[in-house]
């Protein structure tokens, strides 16, 4: 172990215990059962960072969760456990990181296919039984606890009744409705596809035909607040379907966010429409907690399971930009993986609040916990990823305990290929670096993301020392929770040639970029090889070879005016050819190149490079797809 490993794992462990110790001191067992605070957990469905009023967002209107914000305090750099849904909801409930517990893909997840260069490990397909969870800890200390909205953490015997609830609605193995209208059952999908689980959604079979999902489920969570008394403190699990696809909404609301479009900006009228409507629930339980007379003694905490959906996966999508961050769900960079979080606590948190010490989802538990002053054991088999960082919400964090909380490493372990378009990697975010690694290609980005949260500029290069010391970190660290890993795939088969006329087609979606700054950028208007500004940076592309010979090489590039004239090589062992990219008026605006012919000797797996010979201009151009076409 390096001296630079020891000590970032001492600086966590030390993080740990000190906030373990400040919350036994701080929060007696003795306190008595009716004065423990109630405890409100929302958790949006696929929202992004910067998608809230409150975090900077013109077009979206979400009043009740900016005054939410007024109320407390809002974490800038708060971070979802995994860039998929299913692995931050175990991981909030257990406070184990995904990794550890061997559920890292949303249930049951996308399966190896022979267009991916890694096996994926297989998965736990449900929240193991028999671990420490937060309702189960409630549960236990006297509270009344209730889950209503999405689950999708298994069906039958693994769902929130077998997990620490007295009660729950709409939970079970699905990860998104069929129909966001009800009735809520087997009857067609709003998009004319069949209700691909079969079966109504447990607990709505009483909702009245036409209601909203969203509201439905905010008129059951009022519906059990209502039915609470000062007696006995509550626990409410509210995870709703929204923001997820497929994106609807009611018609009215839709137009009314379409009538108010700004001219020349991406917008998604319906997302913002289905996330108006996600605002008005959380101001439904907020004033069910005012009229109850629990608003003054009850932790509000709203979040999101992971970033935006920012690609195409569906009917009208994208749903939403994650800018200024970089990609989104099912990417490891910061549109993926840092949402918003709003925690309340009237009279311990400060109104109006901001944080940016970096936060998980893994940190709830033990931090709700000592808001609530109660104790609970550690053991080996619930371990414990997360930190209590309730003294950073409510102002009375030491120096000492900010600097613990914001140089401990967050880790994450994300080993599959997402349908966003996300690689298998690992990532480590301490103090302001992010170190970035990718599975399939070995390659490992660093970047300085406290001023850097575009992840635009790759100091891996420059760093090679750090490279070094994260690489070792995010190796050991797997090892020492037992994480699964990738390995080869014996049946990958990587762009294969058209059955009929034996063209290759390579999709820009399949690069494996090399270098400091070359991307393959996934967002719709782009899709994309590019930022290309260092002329060392190169791109090579996967193919399969069924039948040797010559074959011509067409590029459909981008280049914007005044950037062209850089000569590229392009080489598939000896054979090679270089051609100039041509200006084409804009990076995006892409046309259709014949650039010459290769020769191709060999059968099965090979692959096809593009190298900057030279580069005049301030880029070397943007490559959306290649085509191999036989002679």
């Amino acid at each position: 172990m390096t001296k630079h490993l020891l000590l970032s794992v001492l600086v966590f462990l030390c993080g740990i215990a000190v906030n373990f110790a400040q919350a036994s001191e701080a929060n007696p067992p003795s306190a008595p059962r009716q004065n423990r605070p109630n405890i409100v957990v929302i958790l949006a469905d696929d929202l992004g960072w910067a998608d809230l009023g409150c975090y900077g967002n013109p077009f979206h209107k979400t009043p009740h969760l900016d005054q939410l914000a007024r109320d407390g305090i809002r974490c800038t750099q708060a971070y979802a456990a995994c860039p998929v849904c299913s692995p931050t909801r175990a991981a909030l409930l257990t406070g184990q990181n995904p990794a550890r517990l061997h559920l890292t893909d949303w249930l049951p997840g996308r399966g190896n296919r022979n267009d991916q260069a890694l096996r994926v490990p297989e998965i736990r397909n449900s929240l193991p039984q028999g671990i420490m969870t937060l309702p189960g800890v409630l549960k236990s200390n006297g509270y009344q606890t209730c889950s209503i909205g999405k689950w999708h953490l298994g069906g039958g015997a693994s769902g929130p009744l077998q997990h620490g609830f007295h009660e729950q609605i709409a939970g079970d193995e699905r990860g998104s409705p069929a129909r966001w209208f009800a009735p809520f059952g087997p009857q067609a999908a709003t998009n004319g596809e069949k209700d691909r689980q079969g079966k109504p959604i447990p607990g709505l079979e009483d909702i009245p035909d036409g209601k909203y999902l969203t509201d439905a489920l905010a008129d059951k969570a009022v519906a059990f607040i209502e039915k609470q008394t000062a007696e006995k403190p509550f626990f409410l699990y509210l995870p709703h379907f929204a923001v997820h696809t497929p994106m609807n909404a009611p018609e009215e609301t839709i137009q009314k966010f379409r009538d108010n479009k700004p001219p020349g900006v991406v917008r998604n009228e319906i997302y913002a429409a289905m996330l108006y409507h996600l605002d008005a629930a959380v101001g439904k339980v907020m004033n069910s907690l005012t009229e109850k007379g629990f608003a003054k003694n009850t932790i509000v905490v709203f979040t999101s399971d992971n970033g935006g959906l920012a690609t195409i996966e569906g009917k009208n999508t994208p749903a939403t930009i994650n800018a200024p961050l970089r990609e989104g769900k099912g990417w490891l960079y910061e549109g993926g993986i840092r949402v918003p979080l709003i925690v309340s606590f009237p009279k311990h948190i400060p109104d109006g609040s901001t944080t940016d010490v970096p936060m998980t989802t893994l940190d709830l538990l033990p931090s709700l916990l000592s808001l609530a002053g109660i104790q609970y054991q550690v053991d080996a088999n619930s371990p414990l990823d997360g930190m209590n960082i309730s003294d950073i919400w409510t102002g009375n964090a030491t120096p000492e305990l900010k600097k613990a909380a914001f140089e401990r490493p967050l880790y994450w372990h994300y080993p599959h290929y997402a349908n966003q378009g996300g690689f298998p990697g690992g990532v480590i975010r301490q103090g302001p670096w992010k170190y970035i690694e990718n599975y399939q290609t070995g390659r490992k980005e660093l970047f300085l993301v406290d001023k850097d949260p575009g992840e635009g500029r790759n100091r891996a290069p420059d760093e090679p020392e750090k490279i070094t010391q994260f690489a070792a970190q995010l190796a050991a660290w797997k090892q020492s929770i037992s994480a699964q890993e990738t390995v080869p795939n014996p049946d990958y088969i990587p762009n294969p040639p058209h059955a009929k006329t034996g063209v290759i087609s390579i999709p820009a979606k399949s690069a494996q970029v090399y270098g400091r700054q070359l991307r393959y950028e996934p967002l719709p208007h782009k899709q994309t090889v590019g930022f290309w500004v260092e002329k060392d940076d190169y791109v090579v592309f996967p193919l399969t070879v069924t039948k040797p010979g010559n074959y011509r090489l067409r590029v459909f590039q981008g280049c914007g005016k005044g950037s062209g004239g850089a000569i590229v090589e392009a080489r598939i062992k000896d054979s090679s050819l270089t051609f100039v990219v041509e200006e084409t008026g804009h990076f995006q605006n892409f046309v259709w190149r014949d650039v010459g012919e290769l020769k191709i000797d060999d059968i099965g797996q090979q692959e096809i490079s593009l190298k900057a010979v030279s580069k005049p201009g301030i880029a070397v151009g943007d490559f959306r797809a290649l085509e191999l076409i036989p002679q």
